[in-house]
């Protein structure tokens, strides 16, 4: 379970974090930029405002930290569809509370997209996350069939995915769309960009 620590807001004032959580703040903001491999320890901890060796203090390495900052991701998630079930009528929400609750989130923490959006694109290999994630996403829909808002008859690896591409699809292409809108004349783009759909389709 997070602590109230590593819950903490990416959009909180800098003053009002601890260092571990100042440190995971800034190596959040230096991947997401930079990549993990072009970051490196001086510039979070310059970022942080602490000293280097607070960095292996708390988090033992450039791996740790990395470690650090998605074990708080992964907590954002989770802690996102616990909102979910707490506003809910019943016990479990249904997918689409869950997936509104997700992109709340989302939008609250800016740079967790950032990150997101770079580690798919890097897909490291000793990275976990979105294994991490992908387990997170089957305990949501073991919940959500057991309550009997998803289908106990659908396939189970079907389930799960088409619930990651859903919370997760959108956050990486839509802004290719706006990309792709805004290349055009000033003149031909619409009042308002199209909002990408995203679905999947399991084959045998």
């Amino acid at each position: 379970m997070a602590t109230s620590d590593d819950r903490c807001s990416t959009e909180a004032a800098p003053d009002d974090l601890t260092s571990r959580a100042r440190i995971r703040n800034a190596a959040l903001h230096q991947f997401a930029l930079n990549g993990f491999a072009g970051t490196p320890l001086r510039a979070i901890a310059s970022e942080a405002g602490v000293a280097i060796g607070l960095i292996g203090h708390y988090f033992g390495s450039k791996e740790g930290a990395r470690e650090g900052v998605e074990s708080w991701i992964v907590g954002l998630f989770s802690a996102s569809l616990d909102r979910a079930d707490a506003r809910s009528e019943s016990t479990i929400a249904d997918g689409l509370a869950r997936d509104d609750s997700v992109a709340q989130m989302l939008r609250d923490n800016p740079l967790v997209v950032d990150y997101l959006r770079r580690h798919v694109l890097e897909l490291p290999i000793s990275g976990q996350l979105i294994s991490r994630l992908s387990a997170l996403s089957m305990e949501s829909v073991d919940a959500m069939r057991k309550a009997g808002h998803a289908s106990a008859n659908r396939d189970r690896v079907e389930q799960v995915v088409t619930a990651m591409v859903r919370q997760l699809g959108k956050l990486f292409l839509q802004p290719l769309v706006d990309q792709i809108v805004d290349s055009f004349p000033e003149d031909e783009q619409p009042a308002t960009h199209p909002e990408l759909r995203v679905e999947i389709t399991m084959t045998k």
